[in-house]
C-alpha cells in the first residue's frame, strides 16, 4: 500500500493505494503522480444528482500532455473490491481503455462492480474536501474541449471549478 496526498484548491485530500486490489491500475496512478500529470487538473465532472454518485479529474491542463496520454491505454484489473463511498477507480470508455482520468465514488456505487470498474485505492482524509468539490457546473465540461484547449477552456468557461494543485507519493 502507498499513500498520495492531493493538495486541492479547496483542501487536502490523503489517499491509501492498494496494490493488492488492483496492480496495473495502481501502477499507472503512481507514474501519473510521479510524473506531475494530475497536477493542475480539474475536478470537471462532478455528478450529485438525482444522487451523489462521482467527481472525476485526469485529464492534463495542457493539450499536448493529454493528446500524449490518451493513447497510452492499460489493460483493466480484476475488481478485488467494491464501489464503495470513498472508493476511486479509472473511468472508463469500455474494456482495456483506462488512461489518466479517475472518479471518486461519492456514495455506495457497488453496481459498478459488475461493469469492470475497479476501484485501486480509497479516501482515508479529507472525504469533506471531497464533498465541497464544486459542482455548480455538474457535467457540462465538454471532455473533448478540455482535451483540445486544456485549461484554457476550463478557467474561461468554469471559472470555479476546483483542482489538483500538486500529487504527491507519501509511501
Amino acid at each position: 500500500m502507498a499513500r498520495v496526498k492531493l493538495e486541492c484548491s479547496n483542501g487536502d485530500i490523503v489517499l491509501d493505494i492498494h496494490e493488492d486490489w488492483a496492480p496495473l491500475g495502481v501502477a499507472r496512478f503512481k507514474e501519473l503522480v510521479e510524473g506531475a500529470l494530475l497536477d493542475e487538473c480539474r475536478f470537471f465532472r462532478v455528478v450529485t444528482q438525482p444522487r451523489p454518485f462521482v467527481i472525476q479529474f485526469g485529464i492534463n491542463g495542457d493539450p499536448e500532455v493529454s493528446a500524449v496520454w490518451r493513447e497510452k491505454t492499460i489493460k483493466d484489473d480484476p475488481v478485488k473490491s467494491s464501489n464503495t463511498e470513498g472508493t476511486f477507480c479509472f473511468a472508463t470508455a469500455g474494456a482495456n481503455t483506462r488512461t489518466t482520468q479517475f472518479f471518486i465514488n461519492l456514495s455506495d456505487n457497488s453496481f459498478l462492480d459488475g461493469q469492470g470498474f475497479s476501484p485501486i485505492g480509497e479516501v482515508v482524509e479529507g472525504m469533506d474536501v471531497v464533498r465541497s468539490i464544486c459542482d455548480a457546473y455538474g457535467e457540462a465540461p465538454d471532455q473533448g474541449m478540455i482535451q483540445s484547449k486544456g485549461n484554457e477552456y476550463l478557467k474561461s468557461k468554469f471559472p470555479d471549478l476546483d483542482y489538483i494543485k500538486s500529487a504527491t507519493l507519501e509511501d
